[in-house]
């Protein structure tokens, strides 16, 4: 939750424009490192889960430190090769996990041999069909666990994803028939609200895999997925991972013991990793009021220029995401609701987990004062999109030194424009 100075954030506006992304090196590291610490007693290898930030510049730091991807499309394994990855499955690298595939992904697995994660029975299938050699992992849905919201269900019967612990034995079948070893067994219990939990879930999660792993001849590996959460409130502490190294460390003894022999244990975080170093940096642009009626209270709204095109969560999920005026933070405070350019009555940045409109104590700001919306390094930038044809905010680079690399600039209308043809088709 690092705040920048006023100065260098007015600087990197006269460069950029407003919105923009800023992204802090030191954060990101720090926050590898810490992932790292736990994994070493236990032997651990850690993944990243690429969807939270797809970056070059954030891929090429997790390379930097060892660190393995877990990506969700084609695409992304491919961004991850243009980052430095190798692909191919010895050692694995790049771990493609998908309940369905999608455009290029099967023509993808087949020339670059990534390791594949399914997590619905009928891809083994379609692997065959592809004319895919390579081993698979799978999947399971251990039927519990849960994401940082309600809306976000990992594990359980109501989520879509991975195939349901007592239905694999379809799987297993269908690999057989098809001369496709599983080597790899994975489940995602999901960034749920409390280390304690977390903790919890991990050492259950370790507990059935030691189960069944004996069922699995040609396994070596087994993924406990990602769930290291992260506290985007202000009063929240900074999550403890130092639980997570005895937990690891037991979960290997329990493994290695089940199969009689070592096979690598694995974690995919996402969010842990990056939420804290991403910030976007907005400009108020007026202040306008309502007032009271006969359907509720009326509200002081300051109007920014960033929207839901550039920070979804809050929209969709109802998130928190902590927001500062820089310079101003000892004046006194006033509530306020943050609310977007967007032509969408949902484009506003303070909202409840009922997704109602939730005014927050700010100092007064006034036009061109500049806003922060912190710890949107994780889903922020990556769930972006160009709604009402607006272009993406740029994304600059804050190294320890003070230096700042702009590393993605602002769309245009071109860019928004590119995929357009009008191109006849022979039907």
């Amino acid at each position: 939750m690092s705040a920048h100075p006023i100065d260098q954030l007015e600087a990197i506006a006269a460069k950029v424009g407003t919105p923009f992304w800023l992204y802090d090196a030191a954060t990101l590291r720090r926050r590898i490192d810490n992932v790292l610490a736990v994994c070493k007693p236990g032997d651990v290898q850690p993944r990243f889960a690429m969807k939270a930030n797809s970056a070059t510049r954030v891929l090429q730091e997790m390379r930097a430190k060892g660190v393995w991807i877990d990506a969700v499309s084609a695409n992304e394994c491919l961004r991850a090769l243009h980052a430095g990855y190798k692909s191919g499955a010895n050692p694995p690298e790049v771990m493609l996990t998908a309940d369905v595939f999608r455009d290029n992904a099967l023509d993808v697995i087949r020339e670059h041999q990534f390791q594949v994660n399914i997590g619905s029975p009928g891809m083994v299938r379609e692997l065959a069909e592809a004319g895919y050699t390579g081993s698979i992992a799978v999947r399971l849905n251990p039927g519990f666990g849960h994401g940082h919201v309600n809306a976000c269900d990992t594990g359980g019967p109501s989520s879509k994803h991975g195939i349901w612990w007592s239905h694999v034995a379809q799987t297993v079948n269908l690999a057989k028939k098809h001369g496709i070893k599983i080597n790899v067994l994975h489940a995602h219990i999901g960034s749920g609200p409390t280390m304690e939990e977390l903790v919890s879930n991990l050492t259950r999660l370790a507990e059935e895999f030691a189960q069944v792993a004996s069922d699995f001849p040609d396994l070596e590996a087994i993924s406990l997925g990602g769930g290291i959460p992260h506290n985007y409130r202000e009063d929240q502490p900074e999550p403890d991972l130092t639980k997570l190294a005895d937990v690891f460390a037991h979960a290997r003894t329990a493994l290695n013991r089940a199969v009689g022999r070592s096979i690598r244990i694995e974690i995919e975080p996402g969010r842990y990793y990056v939420a804290p170093m991403g910030t976007l940096v907005t400009r108020v642009a007026d202040i306008k009021k309502t007032e009271s009626n006969e359907k509720g209270k009326g509200h002081e709204f300051v109007m920014v220029d960033a929207g839901f095109v550039d920070l979804v969560r809050p929209a969709m999920y109802g998130s928190y995401h902590r927001i500062s005026v820089p310079g101003k933070e000892d004046q006194p405070r006033e509530p306020f609701v943050i609310a977007g350019p967007l032509c969408e009555s949902g484009d506003v940045f303070t909202r409840d987990a009922d997704e109602l409109l939730a005014p927050r104590q700010f100092p007064r700001p006034v036009p061109g004062d500049l806003m922060c919306l912190h710890d949107g390094g994780a889903y922020g930038y990556a769930m972006a999109s160009n709604y009402n044809s607006i272009g993406r905010a740029p994304q600059v680079w804050l190294e320890e030194d003070g230096s700042t690399t702009q590393i993605s600039r602002r769309e245009n209308l071109d860019d928004v424009l590119k995929a357009e043809i009008s191109e006849p088709l022979s039907v």
